[in-house]
């Protein structure tokens, strides 16, 4: 056990993100996310009993987003003419808002063909158990500063 990681993280996923370096991104898949598929050249972290939000909420808590960039974390837009609710966006926003100043401007989006395309580069795919649609996430990591 360790003191300040909460207890959602499982220690694979610990270790990934401490892997990870400056620019790289992790996508927090909903569950009708095809993972495996786009994940074939990343690590994926199977997290099925969590939803989306548990997830970033722990993640953020040891990850620090990237400054050095406008948008660094991205939402995948709803095909047009979706008309499904996205409620998980505003708590995404209000999450993110704890930990960083910018808040929901730091959260940019893509088209989901585009999204995929982007998904495919990332570092870790974590496979959630999340039901909302277009719950999905791309986080790029950012620096640990000295003062941290």
């Amino acid at each position: 056990m360790l003191k300040g990681i909460p207890k959602i993280i499982p220690p694979e996923l610990l270790k990934v993100l401490c892997e990870m370096g400056h620019g790289d991104q992790l996508v927090i898949a909903d569950g009708n996310f095809p993972a495996e598929s786009i994940g074939k050249n990343a690590i994926v972290v199977r997290m099925d009993g969590h939803g989306g939000d548990e997830i970033l909420k722990a993640i953020l808590t040891v990850f620090p987003l990237d400054t050095y960039v406008d948008k660094p974390a991205t939402l995948m837009e709803k095909v047009p003419g979706d008309t499904v609710a996205t409620p998980i966006w505003d708590v995404y926003a209000d999450l993110i808002k704890e930990h960083d100043e910018r808040g929901a401007d730091a959260i940019g989006s893509l088209e989901r063909f585009a999204f995929y395309e982007q998904a495919r580069k990332a570092y870790c795919v974590i496979a959630s158990g999340e039901s909302a649609q277009y719950a999905n996430l791309i986080l790029q990591k950012g620096v640990v500063f000295n003062a941290e």
